[in-house]
Parts: structure tokens; sequence; C-alpha cells
């Protein structure tokens, strides 16, 4: 089955229908979400100082620099910028315009970056798709239950320290990566099924400061580059990438990936899927044998209520207990509004 993931942190990208919501880790308002009191500020600034600021640290930040975020989004956050600093009547800052002169004559792409900050500081960065579905598939974009799973974890790191993962439908790796930079996993088994977003996945983890060793495909050993992953002063993980078909792995298959914990996000989004879903999870839990069954977290984004309550119906048909899981206390990644998002514990 494909995986799904989806997108936003404290000083992120996102593309809302508002054209900004970038957030650096400083109070900087944003020109959609916090356009009055943006205003407000450049109105009572006695120079361009604050429009400089918010420039350097969203479209010029260097992390955006080298990892853009789409033409569009960008084109539409400094002229949304633009239009903010105009109704001050303040004069007009040079540079303001010649970014955006330069992002106009930027040719669209299908993919761009984006870029979260971690509470640590570091930032996860992803290339994904622009568009929603692509290659015939909707995981290759970062969804909100993704960011909702990674965030929970981050609180909850005790249940990954020094532990293996396995988490279905990784998508294009945001909430495994986020996990593997702050929660110390033992090994963490990323899988999915369709070629292109395993293609993404493994570009993304590279890109993360993870070194692939040569010759490897599925099974994949990394270590964290640099002075830069020492600095940061996370245990580096084992890493796997595995090609995961839920409808026709077989136990004999599970055996060796012996998980304590499995996770996924927003893979409760068709009927169809559910009834394999869990199938997949019946199927790991007795691949342990005499071990203790592995714990169980789904993250989902309830769109449709229907589907959300059969998959309920369908785990107490199968004997499999659940419970929902405490919100978490920090938004660190959705700074808009908050989707619907439950997280699901089972007891397999």
């Amino acid at each position: 089955m494909r995986g799904l993931t989806r997108p936003w942190p404290r000083g992120s990208w996102r593309p809302a229908s508002s054209a900004a919501s970038w957030r650096p880790g400083s109070s900087l308002p944003s020109p959609g979400r916090y356009g009055t009191e943006l205003e407000q500020n450049l109105r009572t600034s006695p120079d361009s100082s604050l429009l400089v600021d918010i420039l350097h640290k969203t479209i010029l930040h260097p992390l955006s620099v080298k990892y853009p975020p789409s033409t569009k989004y960008r084109r539409c956050f400094l002229t949304e910028l633009i239009k903010k600093h105009e109704s001050t009547a303040a004069e007009p800052l040079d540079e303001l315009y010649d970014t955006l002169a330069d992002i106009l004559n930027e040719e669209e792409s299908t993919r761009c970056y984006k870029n979260y900050l971690l509470p640590t500081g570091e930032p996860v960065t992803l290339s994904e798709s622009v568009a929603i579905i692509s290659g015939g598939t909707t995981g290759l974009i970062t969804w909100d239950a993704a960011l909702h799973l990674a965030e929970w974890a981050i609180e909850n790191s005790a249940v990954f320290s020094n532990r293996t993962v396995l988490e279905l439908g990784s998508g294009i790796g945001f909430t495994g990566i986020a996990i593997c930079k702050t929660c110390k996993p033992k090994t963490y088994i990323f899988s999915d099924y369709h070629h292109c977003v395993l293609k993404q996945l493994t570009e993304n983890i590279c890109l993360n400061g993870f070194v692939l060793e040569p010759g490897t495909t599925q099974h994949i050993q990394t270590e964290s580059q640099g002075q830069e992953a020492e600095a940061m002063n996370y245990q580096t993980p084992k890493l796997i990438v595995a090609e995961l078909d839920w409808g026709s792995v077989t136990e004999k298959q599970l055996l060796d990936l012996q998980p304590d914990v499995i996770i996924a996000a927003d893979v409760i989004y068709d009927p169809e899927i559910i009834l394999v879903l869990i199938g997949m999870l019946q199927k790991l839990s007795t691949s342990r044998a005499d071990r203790k069954p592995p714990e169980v977290y789904i993250a989902s984004t309830i769109r449709n209520p229907d589907t959300y309550h059969l998959f309920q119906a369908e785990l107490e048909k199968a004997g499999i207990r659940w419970q929902i899981t405490p919100a978490h206390s920090k938004t660190g990644f959705l700074c808009d509004v908050q989707p619907n998002v439950t997280i699901l514990q089972l007891f397999i």
C-alpha cells in the first residue's frame, strides 16, 4: 500500500490560502495570519529595519535560499508582504522588489523544498511535489497527520528511545526523519510501496544528513555527516528502507523486522485499505512469536467520519482493542488552523 504523509513547524513554509505562514523562531508576524499586527508594526517602525528583518528570516534565510520553497509560494508571500508595506505609505524597499523580480523570472517547477525546524533548532528539509497527486500517488507530499504524529513522538520520546520502530506508509519521510533526529531509536524502518515514493524517501533521508552505504537498496545503514550532526548530539540509528505491500507480504517476510513500535500517519483514507491494514498488523503481531507484541500508534486526519468509524469497528471485530492517546501540549509544526487529527493506540 502506498504511504501518506502531510505538512508545518514553527519556522516553516506552508502553502496556506492566506499566502503566508513562515513563522521564524522570533516573534515576527507573518503577512497572512498576522496581517493587522504586521501593518501596525510597520507603521510604528521608524525605518525599514523590520521589513528587512522579515525578508532575511523568510525568503532570504540561508536555509530557504539553499532549499527554496515553491516559486508560486514565494511569489505569493512577497506580494502579500509588499501589500502590507505599501499600505503604510512607507518608503519603498528596493531589496524587497528586487527579490520579487528575481522570483518572477524563475521557471515553475514540479518539485519544491519544505523546511521544518525541530525543537532542537535543527531543520528537517524535504524535497516534495508541488501537486497533491503526482506520479499516480498522493505520497509525494507531507500531510498534517505526519506532523501531528511527529510532534507527539517528540513529546513522548521514551516510546521510541533505543527501540526498533516500523513506520507503515512513510511517504517522503518527515515523521521518521524527525523521530530519528530527536528520539534516539535503535533501528528505524521506513516502508512504502510506490516506487516513486520509495525513491523520493531515500533521497530525503540523504538530504537530511544520512549517508547511504554504497551498493545497498532496501537495507540501509546510515551515519550522520560531519561536525554539524555531531553538534546536534543525537544518536544515529540503523535505518532500513523497505518496500512493503500490505496485501501480499507474508509472516515469514516480516520475521526480520521484529519491531517494538509500529506507527503510521494518514493511512486510514479509503475503506478498501482498512481490512488490509488490520491483516498486516495481525501478521506483525504473530511474527514476534514469544516476544511482547509491538506498541502501535496510528495518526489520522478525520476527513470522513464514516471511514474513521469503520476502522474502529473493524478493529473491534478483529479483537484489537484501541484507545485515543491524549493530545500533545505543544504545537510546533502546525502553525495555522489545527486539523482534526487523532492518534489511536492499538493493542494487537
